[in-house]
């Protein structure tokens, strides 16, 4: 076993005994919402887990330990020192490793961790990807390699709507990652059901995807997938409000030279601030949806895995 590598008990005996467990990120937690408001949400996505019989696993890093399932303590300390804690990818591991600090996840370092511990299923908000204007910039979220290589299902709202979305779709069928569409043919975007972008596949039941995934990884045909699942339709934004929000948003972002991974939570954080919040609610929404999703998958494949 990795000496790195902590798994919480409650999710190193599920995980011993073919249970179903879902892998959860945790900069969702530092990043991406004020505190209290974090904590609380951190706490409601592992309940809807185990009420839809699966067991969650949050990950981060504590004190340079790669953590597969949180304690509540642990939670708190994620939510409490919010922003401070560091914005932890694939590049920033080692460090933070080696120095013995604490980090919020990524879904790249998401991925990572949970593969180590052996969790297939992983529910988050949405994926980074190809942000707009990346042909000057270059500017591509360490995501979207990650599904390339990493052996972990991805359940999402699709990719933040902050993004070049059709060049995220480009992107990931270079990487050969398949983008599943959960009863919809459209590309989901985050804060609404709409994109006017087709995904590769839709499939209509947890049954269905977890059969795709053990088949796609049966085959040896490494990487991840993305699992696109719509916010429900009472929580969605309106398109337009929302993409005339995001636009200025941002114009503020170039204006004040922001950029790198400094560029999402701030993005978020505007987007909250020019919808008085209501993207807050859809964002808390969308990501309770998915853990729903992400469990009944992870109990599909479990079942498949055991027969």
């Amino acid at each position: 076993m990795n000496s790195f590598l902590e798994i919480h008990p409650e999710v190193k005996q599920a995980l011993a005994n073919n249970k179903p467990v879902v892998a959860l990120e945790s900069t969702i937690i530092s990043h991406g919402m004020p505190y209290p408001k974090n904590m609380e949400t951190a706490l409601h996505v592992e309940q809807i887990v185990r009420n839809n019989r699966a067991i969650p696993a949050t990950i981060a890093i504590i004190n340079g330990k790669l953590k597969a399932g949180l304690t509540k303590t642990e939670i708190e300390l994620l939510a409490k020192q919010g922003p401070s804690v560091i914005k932890t990818s694939r590049r920033d591991i080692p460090y933070l490793v080696s120095k013995n600090l604490t980090g919020a996840t990524t879904v790249a370092s998401t991925m990572i961790i949970a593969q180590m511990a052996g969790i297939k299923i992983f529910a988050t908000g949405g994926i980074g990807g190809v942000h707009r204007g990346a042909a000057e910039s270059f500017d591509i979220s360490a995501d979207l390699q990650e599904l390339a290589h990493t052996n972990v299902a991805v359940v999402c709202a699709g990719a933040k709507a902050i993004l070049d979305l059709n060049l995220t779709l480009e992107y990931l069928e270079t990487q050969g990652v398949p983008v599943i569409g959960y009863k919809t043919k459209e590309l989901p975007a985050f804060y609404t059901r709409k994109s006017g972008l087709n995904v590769d596949f839709k499939l209509d039941s947890a049954q269905e995807i977890a059969t795709f995934l053990k088949s796609k990884w049966d085959l040896n045909l490494n990487g991840g997938v993305v699992i696109a699942n719509p916010v429900p339709s009472e929580y969605q934004m309106d398109y337009s409000l929302i993409m005339s929000i995001i636009d200025n948003a941002l114009l503020e972002a170039d204006k004040l030279g922001v950029k790198g991974k400094e560029s999402t939570p701030f993005l978020l954080e505007k987007i909250t601030d020019l919808t008085q919040g209501q993207s807050l609610e859809t964002n808390i929404q969308l990501v309770l949806n998915n853990a729903k999703l992400a469990s009944k998958i992870a109990c599909n494949y479990v079942k498949l895995i055991n027969h």
